[in-house]
């Protein structure tokens, strides 16, 4: 692995005059600019690196949309971002149906916030739907998104074009809670970064439309999460399937503990590297990503579902991407897409390629040479 930083500028003014700032001091390029600066980078990495698997990071919402489109198909990379937050979404949805007991292609899905992680989310679930047998219409008909400016509906003249697809025909709302008595979905999940935005009477709506309405604040810090682990299950009555993007202690409600889970692109990006090393794999596509997260929903226990965790405990998490890890080999191998051949085991394969962290101590490293210290 080999990180890197592209310094692009800033057009933050405060950061620009401070002289501690150590970043690039010029504003941000026009997109031209920066796309060229883009192919520059990525034609280096291919001429240096021809078997490499680039990780887009932090790239600004609108550039991150556009420059994976620009490239997923032709050179091997993802955007943890964009596709690592839908991945593991889609694991916590999944975990989540496994209390609740209902099928994908029956849920109705709201989305607080609609840029680059919202519409990522939505467009996973569109592609796993798909697979599972909906067309792309009636699997995007199954996906609301709300943003600053109200409900995502056909009339809105101030949508992206990455937002199109899930601006659906309804009256105009301006109201989540409004939004949730109409639509009446069976999942919120927020990418807003808005504090507090799932308050209690939405949440209430939730709980009274459902029996186990799924309720999922996946804004990072916790100080930008849309509600609390405790306020969903107590305004829920203990009722909600609770997940989000930051760290919550478990609830102790009447007589039960419950114990949320939290939705970290730990459980997902990982084990697309570890795949992708293993099988020098040409491309990274989304039905790699559906493996994954089938794949870490898949690990959760019966005796954790019973205590309302739907993501597998993180003091495992390599028993659990090494699991993933192999489903999405399996993937990779069932497109011909791998560069290495298909060996007769993938489990051990995958194993195989595992880095261990583990030294000799000086001691041990001198007798095993027949040296004295």
């Amino acid at each position: 692995m080999l990180p890197i930083l592209l310094d692009c500028g800033t057009n933050n003014e405060t950061l620009l005059r401070d002289p501690l700032y150590l970043g690039l001091r010029q504003t941000r390029p026009q997109i031209p600019q920066l796309d060229e600066f883009a192919e520059e980078f990525i034609t280096a990495v291919q001429a240096e690196f021809p078997n490499r698997c680039i990780q887009f990071e932090d790239w600004a919402a609108v550039d991150a949309i556009r420059l994976l489109a620009r490239y997923r198909d032709r050179i091997c990379c993802f955007n943890d971002d964009i596709q690592g937050t839908a991945a593991v979404a889609l694991a916590g949805i999944l975990g989540a149906l496994r209390i609740t007991g209902g099928e994908l292609s029956k849920q109705t899905f709201l989305f607080l916030g609609a840029g680059s992680a919202g519409i990522g989310i939505a467009n996973l679930l569109t592609e796993s739907l798909v697979f599972d047998g909906l067309s792309p219409e009636r699997a995007r008909a199954r996906t609301w998104m709300f943003d600053v400016h109200g409900l995502l509906e056909s009339t809105r003249n101030d949508l992206a074009e990455f937002q199109k697809p899930y601006a659906h025909q309804h009256a105009p709302l301006k109201d989540f809670v409004d939004t949730i008595e109409s639509i009446q979905p069976t999942a919120i999940i927020g990418v807003s970064t808005v504090a507090k935005a799932f308050n209690q009477p939405g949440i209430e709506a939730m709980a009274r439309i459902n029996q186990r309405p799924i309720i999922f604040p996946y804004s990072n810090p916790t100080s930008r999460s849309e509600c609390t682990a405790e306020e969903a299950y107590r305004w829920s009555e203990g009722r909600a399937v609770f997940a989000s993007g930051s760290p919550f202690p478990p609830v102790r409600l009447g007589d039960r503990t419950l114990v949320p889970g939290q939705g970290n692109n730990a459980y997902i990006f990982p084990a697309i590297g570890m795949a992708v090393y293993a099988t020098g794999a040409k491309r990274v596509t989304d039905e790699m990503f559906i493996a994954d997260a089938h794949a870490v929903a898949e690990q959760v226990t019966k005796a954790e579902l019973d205590v309302e965790l739907i993501y597998p405990p993180q003091s495992e998490i390599l028993k659990t991407e090494l699991y993933a890890a192999q489903r999405v080999a399996e993937v990779i191998f069932k497109r011909n897409l791998a560069r290495a051949d298909r060996p007769a085991d993938i489990e051990i394969f995958i194993r195989q390629h595992l880095y261990k962290p583990q030294y000799q101590t000086l001691v041990e490293s001198a007798r095993s040479s027949g040296n004295e210290l």
